[in-house]
C-alpha cells in the first residue's frame, strides 16, 4: 500500500544517504512497522545516538481513525520504543526532529483538538517519547503544517497552510522554546498556495518552498520565499512551465544557494518527473533537471551530501520491480549522473510574484492527547535493488 511504502521509504532514504556519501551501494537494512491496519511514516531523522527517529500516522494502533505515529529505532533499525498519541478523530505528523535537549519536535494536523475544521499541532517531546507540552494553532478553517525546524534561539519555525478549498495561503509561524508564538505570517494570493518545507538560513532569516495556484501560469507552480528572521519578505520566486510543478523539500547549499526538489509535469519524459532546481542566494537559477521514465516519478527529499553533490529520495513507477518503487538518486554538484539517459537539462520560467502578506493572531489551545505504547510488528523484506 502507498502508505505502508512511505514508512520504507522514510527508513532506507535515510540509511542510504550515508552509504551513497561512502560511495558504497548496499542497503544497510530494510524493516517495516505496522499493524493489521494501515501504516505510513512521512519524516525520518538520524539521532544522535546513531538510530533514527519516524515519523507519520497509524491505523492500526489508533482509536477509530489514523492517530500520530512515532517510532524510535536504533542504528540498524531494531525497534527501541513507539508511541501513539491519539484524539477523537484524525492526528497525523508530517515532520519531527531531534531538539537540542535529545528530545523531539513533531508537528501535522489535528481535527481532534482545536479551533476550527482542522489545526496545526506541535508536540515536544522527552527523548523517550513522552509529551513535554503539546499546543495548537489556528482558526476556523483549516490549518496544517508540513515542516518544523528548530532554531538557533531553541524556538521553532512551522510552515503549512491555511484556508479552507481552494484558498489556501501559505503559513509560517514562529515560537519560543515552549511554543508560545512570537510571530506569524500568511503569504498568497487569491487560489490556492501552500508551503512544504522551511530551513532557517545562515543569516538568520528563512528560506520556504512549496507551490503556487496564485502566481502559476495556468496550474501550480514552484515557490520559493526568503524572509528575514521576522517573515518579512526579502524575495519570492516562481520556476514555472506549461502544467503542474510542485517542490516538497529545500536546502540551503554550501554555497549560500538553495536545492529545491519534487515533480514536474511540464518537463520531463513522463507524466510526472523529478524536478530538481538548484539557486543562487537571490533564487535565479543556476540550473535545472528533470529525472524520470515515461510514467510517474517523484521527489520528496533532497539534501547536499559531503561532496557537494545531492542525495534525492522519492518513489517511481517508471523503474523497478512493481507498481510502485523507492528511488534514490545520488547526482554530482551540476545535478548528473554520470552519462544516464534519465537526465534532462530544461529551462523553468522565472516570476517576481507580489504576496499579499497578513500578520495573523491564531488561536492556541493546550490539548490533552491520550498516549499509548503499541507493539508494532516488525519484518525484515528482501528488496530488490
Amino acid at each position: 500500500a502507498l502508505w505502508v511504502r512511505g514508512l520504507m521509504l522514510a527508513l532506507l532514504s535515510v540509511s542510504l544517504v550515508a552509504l551513497f556519501t561512502e560511495y558504497a551501494h548496499a542497503v544497510a537494512f530494510a524493516k517495516t512497522y505496522g499493524g493489521t491496519g494501515s501504516e505510513g511514516a512521512f519524516s525520518v531523522q538520524q539521532t544522535s545516538d546513531g538510530g533514527y527517529i519516524v515519523a507519520g500516522r497509524t491505523y492500526s494502533f489508533g482509536a477509530g481513525w489514523y492517530d500520530i505515529f512515532l517510532i524510535k529505532t536504533d542504528a540498524n533499525g531494531n525497534l527501541r520504543w513507539a508511541k501513539t498519541y491519539r484524539g477523537t478523530d484524525y492526528d497525523g505528523a508530517s515532520h519531527v526532529q531531534q531538539t537540542s535537549d535529545g528530545g523531539y519536535m513533531l508537528a501535522g494536523v489535528t481535527r481532534s483538538f482545536g479551533a476550527g475544521e482542522s489545526d496545526i499541532f506541535l508536540i515536544k517531546t522527552d527523548a523517550d517519547g513522552n509529551i513535554q507540552w503539546a499546543k495548537t494553532y489556528g482558526g476556523t478553517y483549516s490549518e496544517e503544517a508540513y515542516s518544523v525546524q528548530q532554531t538557533s534561539d531553541g524556538g521553532y519555525i512551522v510552515a503549512g497552510r491555511t484556508g479552507s478549498w481552494p484558498n489556501y495561503d501559505i503559513f509560517l509561524i514562529k515560537t519560543d522554546a515552549n511554543g508560545n508564538i512570537q510571530w506569524a505570517k500568511t503569504y498568497g494570493g487569491t487560489n490556492w498556495d501552500e508551503a512544504r518545507s522551511v530551513q532557517q538560513t545562515s543569516d538568520g532569516g528563512y528560506i520556504v518552498a512549496g507551490l503556487t495556484n496564485s502566481f502559476g501560469a495556468g496550474g501550480s507552480d514552484i515557490f520559493l520565499i526568503k524572509t528575514d528572521a521576522n517573515g518579512n519578505i526579502q524575495w519570492a520566486k516562481t520556476y514555472r512551465g506549461t502544467y503542474d510543478d510542485w517542490a516538497f523539500s529545500v536546502q540551503q547549499t554550501s554555497d549560500g544557494g538553495y536545492i529545491v526538489a519534487g515533480w514536474t509535469r511540464s518537463f520531463g519524459a513522463g507524466f510526472y518527473d523529478i524536478f530538481l532546481i538548484k539557486t543562487d542566494a537571490n533564487g535565479n537559477i543556476q540550473w535545472a533537471k528533470t529525472y524520470g521514465g515515461t510514467n510517474w516519478d517523484e521527489a520528496r527529499s533532497v539534501q547536499q551530501t559531503s561532496d557537494g553533490g545531492y542525495i534525492v529520495a522519492g518513489y517511481t513507477y517508471s523503474f523497478g520491480a512493481g507498481s510502485w518503487d523507492i528511488f534514490l538518486i545520488k547526482t554530482d554538484a551540476d545535478g548528473n549522473i554520470g552519462s544516464c539517459s534519465i537526465v534532462r537539462s530544461v529551462s523553468p520560467t522565472v516570476t517576481t510574484p507580489s504576496l499579499t502578506v497578513t500578520t495573523p493572531s491564531p488561536s492556541i489551545s493546550s490539548p490533552s492527547f491520550t498516549v499509548n505504547s503499541p507493539s508494532p510488528t516488525v519484518t525484515s523484506p528482501t528488496l530488490t535493488v
